[in-house]
C-alpha cells in the first residue's frame, strides 16, 4: 500500500509538472506573437502587428517569417510581382542566363577536348530568353503562394509612411489604402545609380542599365560596359560568349573594388584570356546615340587627353543607390546618411521606436541573402527575440566562370588594421579533380589570426566557387580555425579538397603542392 501511494504521489508530481511546462508554453507564445504587440486599447486601432513596406528577398523573408511567429503581417509591394529587383530583373534572370551561355561556350569550345564532337552550335536568342522568363514568373509565383501559406496579406501598391504606424498606399489597381500597423518594416531596396554622362534609355536598346541588359533584342558586335564590379562583368560575359566584343571601362585601377588584390589580379588575368578587354583608370565624359550605335567620349581618371569610342550597345553599371526617396521619412525626422541609407540601431529600429528598415536601404553589402538575414533577425527581434546578423560571414559571389566568391576580410584590411595573420593558398591546378574535368583555372586562399588560427577571410576562384565559400562562412560563423578545416575530412576526389589544402597551407603545409 505504501508503494502504490508513495508512485501514485510520484506520478502527480511528474503530471503537475508537465501541466506546468505546458502552461508556460502558452503563455510565452501568446506573449511573443500577439499580448506583446498589441495592448487591449490598440486592437481596434491598428489592423496588422507588422506591415512590410517592400516585397523583395528581405522584405518577403520578413513577412513570411512574421507570419510564421503568428504576427498579422502585410506586404505591400508596387511591381506587381514578389521577389523585388533580384528575382524579376537582377539575381536570377542574369544567373538564368550565365548558365545558358555558359552550356553554349562550353559546347562550342570545349566539348572536343572530351572527345565529343557535335558539329557548329547556334544560339537561339529568343528561346534563351523565354526560358529566362519562366524561371522568373515561377519563382514570383511561388513566393506569392508561401505568403498564403503563411497567412500574410499581399498588397499590390506603392507604400509610403504616412505615420509612425500607418502606411499609405496607391493601389496599382486605383485609389488609396491606408494601413495601420504596430510595427512598419522598410524592405524598399535600391535603384540603379544614374551616370550623368551616359543617359540610360532602355527602351531603344542603345545605352542600358542591367535591366536593359537583360532584354536586348540581338547580339551588339561591340558592348561597353561602363563599371567594372560584379553586375558589369557578369552581364559582359553573357555578351561576350554570344559573339559580342566586350570592353570594359572602369573609372579606378582595378575590377571587383573592395576584393582582395591578389584575387581580383588573377580574376582579371582569366577574364582578359577569355576574351574580354579592359580599360582601367578611365572615366566616360559625353556620350550621343548616333543612329544604330553610341559614341563614347573618354578620359583618363586623373585627368588627360580625351579620346572617342564606338559602341553598339553601352552597359552603365557603376552601381547601385537606396531606394529611399518619398516614401516618408522626412515627415517622421527618420534620418538617411549622404548616399540615401537609412539610419538604424543594432535591433534595425530607426529614430521612429516603430519603423524599422533592412536591406539595401540601410548600410552594408547590397546583396539579397544580407537583405533575407537582416529580415528575419528584424522580425525576431520584433517578436521579442534576439535577432542577429554576423556581418563578417556574409559571402559575395560574382557568378562569371569561373566564379569568385569571398567572405571576411581581405589581405588588404588585416594590413590596414594592423592584424597578424597568415596566408594560405593552392591552385586548382593541384587539383586532381579540376584536372580530371579540364577546370582547373583559379585558386584558394585563407586568412588566418597569426596566433590564434582563426580564419578571418576565404576567397576563391574556381569552377563552384560560390558553393564552396559555403565551407567557409560556416566555419567563420563557429569561429573555426584553419587547422580545424584542414583536419576535416573531405570527398576525395572533390573541388573542396583544394579548399582543405589551403587551410593545411594556411597552418602548416599543403600535401598536394
Amino acid at each position: 500500500t505504501f508503494r502504490k501511494h508513495f508512485f501514485d504521489l510520484i506520478n502527480l508530481i511528474v503530471l503537475t509538472n508537465m501541466l506546468s511546462t505546458v502552461q508556460r508554453r502558452v503563455v510565452q507564445t501568446s506573449s511573443k506573437s500577439y499580448i506583446k504587440c498589441f495592448s487591449s486599447s490598440s486592437i481596434a486601432s491598428e489592423k496588422y502587428d507588422v506591415a512590410v513596406v517592400g516585397g523583395g528577398p528581405g522584405g518577403y523573408v520578413a513577412a513570411i517569417k512574421a507570419g510564421q511567429l503568428g504576427l498579422k503581417t502585410v506586404c505591400i509591394e508596387s511591381r506587381g510581382s514578389l521577389g523585388g529587383t533580384c528575382l524579376n530583373v537582377g539575381c536570377i534572370p542574369s544567373k538564368a542566363l550565365l548558365h545558358s551561355t555558359h552550356l553554349f561556350e562550353h559546347a562550342s569550345k570545349d566539348f572536343s577536348h572530351h572527345g565529343i564532337n557535335i558539329g557548329s552550335v547556334s544560339v537561339d536568342l529568343k528561346k534563351m530568353m523565354d526560358n529566362k522568363g519562366k524561371a522568373v514568373k515561377g519563382l514570383t509565383g511561388g513566393i506569392e503562394m508561401l505568403l498564403k501559406k503563411n497567412k500574410v496579406d499581399y498588397v499590390k501598391g506603392f507604400g509610403k509612411l504616412s505615420g509612425a504606424n500607418s502606411v499609405s498606399v496607391d493601389l496599382n489597381a486605383g485609389g488609396n489604402q491606408t494601413i495601420e500597423a504596430k510595427h512598419i518594416i522598410l524592405a524598399v531596396g535600391s535603384e540603379v545609380t544614374p551616370l550623368p554622362t551616359c543617359v540610360v534609355d532602355n527602351s531603344k536598346h542603345r545605352i542600358v542599365d542591367s535591366t536593359g541588359a537583360l532584354d536586348l533584342p540581338a547580339v551588339p558586335k561591340k558592348m561597353v560596359v561602363v563599371g567594372g564590379g560584379v553586375i558589369g562583368l557578369e552581364m559582359g560575359s553573357v555578351w561576350r560568349r554570344l559573339g559580342a566584343e566586350v570592353t570594359v571601362v572602369e573609372f579606378l585601377d582595378t575590377i571587383t573594388p573592395g576584393m582582395d588584390k591578389e584575387i581580383t589580379q588573377a580574376f582579371l588575368k582569366i577574364l582578359k584570356k577569355q576574351g574580354m578587354k579592359f580599360m582601367l583608370s578611365t572615366k566616360v565624359t559625353a556620350s550621343e546615340v548616333v543612329g544604330d550605335g553610341v559614341k563614347l567620349t573618354l578620359e583618363p581618371s586623373a585627368g588627360g587627353a580625351a579620346t572617342t569610342f564606338d559602341a553598339d550597345v553601352v552597359l552603365v553599371s557603376t552601381g547601385r543607390r537606396p531606394f529611399t526617396r518619398n516614401i516618408g521619412l522626412e515627415a517622421l525626422g527618420i534620418e538617411t546618411d549622404k548616399v540615401g541609407r537609412i539610419k538604424v540601431d543594432s535591433h534595425f529600429q530607426t529614430k521612429v521606436p516603430s519603423v524599422y528598415a533592412i536591406g539595401d536601404a540601410i548600410d552594408g553589402p547590397m546583396l539579397a541573402h544580407k537583405a533575407e538575414e537582416e529580415g528575419i533577425a528584424c522580425v525576431e527581434n520584433i517578436a521579442g527575440f534576439a535577432g542577429h546578423v554576423n556581418y563578417d560571414a556574409i559571402p559575395g559571389v560574382v557568378y562569371t566562370y569561373p566564379e569568385l566568391a569571398t567572405v571576411g576580410q581581405t589581405e588588404e584590411q588585416l594590413i590596414k588594421a594592423g592584424i597578424k595573420y597568415n596566408k594560405g593558398t593552392f591552385p586548382f591546378m593541384a587539383n586532381s579533380r579540376a584536372r580530371a574535368i579540364f577546370d582547373a583555372e583559379g585558386m584558394v586562399k585563407v586568412l588566418a589570426d597569426k596566433e590564434t588560427d582563426k580564419i578571418l577571410g576565404m576567397h576563391i576562384i574556381g569552377a563552384n566557387a560560390g558553393e564552396m565559400i559555403a565551407e567557409g562562412v560556416l566555419g567563420m560563423e563557429y569561429g573555426a580555425s584553419s587547422e580545424d578545416i584542414a583536419r576535416t575530412c573531405h570527398a576525395h576526389p572533390t573541388l573542396s579538397e583544394a579548399l582543405k589544402e589551403a587551410c593545411m597551407a594556411t597552418y602548416d603545409k599543403p600535401i598536394h603542392f
